[in-house]
């Protein structure tokens, strides 16, 4: 039996393939290959694919897998904390662009209701393609990550009313007021019913199924799940997409969402190429040649002013200039949802098929320009934070802080600097309170800072990629660095920004992986901790322990394993200071517990501590006071804080002599 549709994907597939081996040759996006495929293969190119309809279908799936995936990655806990920036930050940047579009299209003489529904068209940016490249890009957790995603599901949720006002634009509708209001009420149903299956349904479910061990079961389990929940928004008049969110948002509540996004992962990888490639059939090539000139101003029009809006609305959510622009950079496209009100428009008689092409195109190739434009957008924040406009907006950061305060800050010396208040920093700032060490936090998150500087906390305020930010926390001062924040991009700039600025203070960095540690350390990181190695080496050292293994025997392969690994990813001038960095030598400090021993009680003469253990004493702490001048008379006493030099196991075995 001959299946139409079988033919129409090999060709969607190998010709992908072939194209985007050669974009990877090139160091190009694979999601501009995807387009160029269905530009080529589509009914204005090649001609290649005949079922446009069906290939458009398994994209749609293509959509619903990719944003249940990212619902499986957040939570309602952390979907509630960003709920200011979805209203706040998306109700901006959808209202101003419809305004400034409506306004740009009135000025083309359009009629009013026309050229507000064409601002309803520009409004919209691409969920599928810019949280496509978040995750690849892994900022998605990043402060610019998260507002996009703030603004995109505020985009996918008025993109319903929108649909259902294009028939009142047209005058098609009569009874506006209860069309609205039954959709209201539709919508707190399924809100209701999604906290309802969240807390109580799903991880019984759930735990019924994982308790069958059947691989096949979880996977039909969860894939129904998915689509159940999206054909119910859908059936009410909200879009698919956002109910496979949704759908995703209520299975992360359980503890089987990571099962669930190994398991759903490699499917939304095929029907995502589907959902590129069906975007580029839409393109008419003689169409876009015959209007070049147009369709290139347009889209630099469209780059221009929904890049600025959603810049703005990134200052108005209160974030530093960086963070905002690279907002901005990432949602200047027009979105897919734009290419399904635009079916309603040309049905409502609002798009005119002139209108609807110019559309396409712009469309199409603001798409296109998407992962450039993001994989340049390092180079852009670099170029911008030279100028004196970077440092004017981050000193006007400060506008509204106490003369005291500044001088607290300001007044700091030997302290630490903690970039980035998660759970690692605020772990670091207790730890350093703990034991009395002077602390400033910097952080991005306006929130966070209004709460924790009302709690005592020494937080600002700030980027910490501008030296002007840097210069105000006295980093050349400052002993330590930690920069503890997941954007792996940022990370490295604040390095190299440091670095600088101050060539001795000791930068500690928190990194997800293995290997984002090695770049770190290029650009001047002194110590790098992957949260994903440091995780095997807990692994491994609580097996060892269930095996009865020695307590010095586990530590001593813990510390070779860490000089090992670290030192092999170690540059050897790593912050243009290799001689400073004396290999398998290490200064710690230890409290003396252990009394009537050969060490306690006796000059370091007597007890040849030197000789006998291989480590230096070069100073101690005892009742407050600092002893420096270290000689062959000093005694170790009980209760001795000691500074030793000395590899890591000779440390080790001193240690178990003097504490045991």
């Amino acid at each position: 039996m001959e299946i139409p549709l079988l033919q129409d994907i090999i060709v969607i597939l190998g010709l992908s393939v072939v194209v985007i081996l050669i974009f990877q040759r090139l160091k190009l996006p694979t999601i501009l290959g995807f387009l160029i495929t269905g530009i080529v293969a589509g009914p204005h190119g090649l001609s290649l694919v005949e079922a446009s309809h069906e290939v458009e279908i398994l994209s749609e799936i293509g959509v619903i897998l990719l944003l249940f995936i990212i619902g499986l990655e957040f939570s309602l806990k952390s979907l509630s904390a960003i709920k200011k920036a979805v209203f706040l930050g998306g109700g901006f940047q959808v209202f101003m662009t419809i305004a400034v579009a409506a306004l740009i299209a009135l000025s083309m003489e359009y009629s009013l209701p026309r050229a507000v529904f064409i601002g309803f068209l520009f409004s919209l940016s691409s969920t599928a393609i810019v949280l496509n490249l978040l995750q690849n890009r892994r900022e998605i957790n990043s402060p610019h990550g998260k507002i996009a995603l703030a603004i995109l599901i505020f985009q996918d949720v008025i993109v319903v009313p929108m649909m259902l006002l294009a028939p009142i634009l047209a005058g098609q509708t009569e009874d506006v007021a209860m069309t609205l209001l039954s959709l209201a009420l539709k919508t707190l149903l399924v809100v209701g019913l999604v906290i309802l299956a969240a807390r109580y349904v799903f991880p019984r479910l759930l735990f019924e199924v994982a308790k069958t061990r059947s691989r096949e079961l979880f996977i039909l389990t969860i894939v129904v799940s998915c689509f159940s929940v999206a054909w119910l928004t859908s059936s009410i008049g909200l879009s698919l997409a956002l109910g496979a969110f949704i759908a995703g948002l209520i299975i992360s509540e359980s503890e089987y969402s990571h099962q669930a996004t190994s398991q759903v992962l490699p499917f939304r990888e095929i029907f995502t190429s589907f959902f590129f490639v069906s975007i580029g059939m839409l393109l008419d090539v003689a169409f876009f040649y015959e209007h070049l000139i147009a369709v290139l101003g347009f889209t630099l029009l469209v780059f221009v002013v929904k890049g600025l809006i959603a810049t703005f609305a990134g200052f108005i959510l209160k974030y530093p200039p960086r963070v905002a622009i690279l907002t901005g950079l990432s949602l200047f496209q027009v979105g897919e949802f734009a290419f399904i009100l635009s079916k309603v428009g040309i049905e409502t008689g609002l798009v005119s098929p002139v209108t609807n092409q110019y559309f396409l195109a712009i469309s199409i190739l603001s798409m296109g320009l998407t992962p450039l434009v993001m994989m340049a957008s390092g180079n852009i924040i670099n170029l911008f934070s030279s100028t004196q406009l970077s440092k004017g907006l981050a000193k006007f950061t400060y506008w509204n802080e106490k003369d005291t305060e500044r001088e607290n800050v300001q007044a700091l010396a030997d302290h630490v600097i903690i970039v980035g208040y998660g759970i690692n920093g605020r772990n670091v700032a207790l730890a350093a309170k703990k034991a009395n060490i002077p602390y400033v936090i910097i952080e991005m998150n306006a929130e966070t800072v209004k709460v924790e500087k009302a709690k005592g906390e020494p937080i600002l305020f700030g980027d910490a990629i501008n030296p002007f930010i840097l210069e105000h926390v006295n980093v050349w001062s400052a002993r330590v660095a930690v920069i503890a924040i997941s954007d792996p991009a940022a990370t490295k700039k604040i390095v190299s920004a440091i670095r600088s600025i101050c060539k001795t203070v000791y930068i500690i960095v928190r990194t997800r992986y293995i290997n984002e540690m090695e770049p770190n350390l290029h650009v001047g990181a002194d110590d790098v901790i992957a949260e994903e190695f440091e995780t095997s080496v807990e692994i491994f050292t609580r097996v060892l322990s269930k095996y009865l293994v020695p307590e010095e025997e586990i530590e001593q392969f813990v510390e070779t394993v860490r000089n090992d690994n670290y030192q092999m990813l170690r540059p050897k001038s790593a912050t243009g200071m290799s001689s400073l960095h004396i290999p398998n030598l290490r200064i710690s400090s230890l409290t003396v517990k252990r009394s009537g021993n050969e060490i306690v009680g006796r000059s370091l003469e007597e007890s040849q501590v030197r000789q006998k253990y291989g480590v230096t004493i070069l100073a101690i702490q005892r009742d407050g006071d600092f002893l420096v001048d270290i000689s062959k008379e000093t005694k170790v006493l009980q209760d001795d804080i000691i500074y030793i030099m000395g590899n890591p196991s000779a440390i080790t075995a001193f240690n178990k002599n003097v504490r045991i």
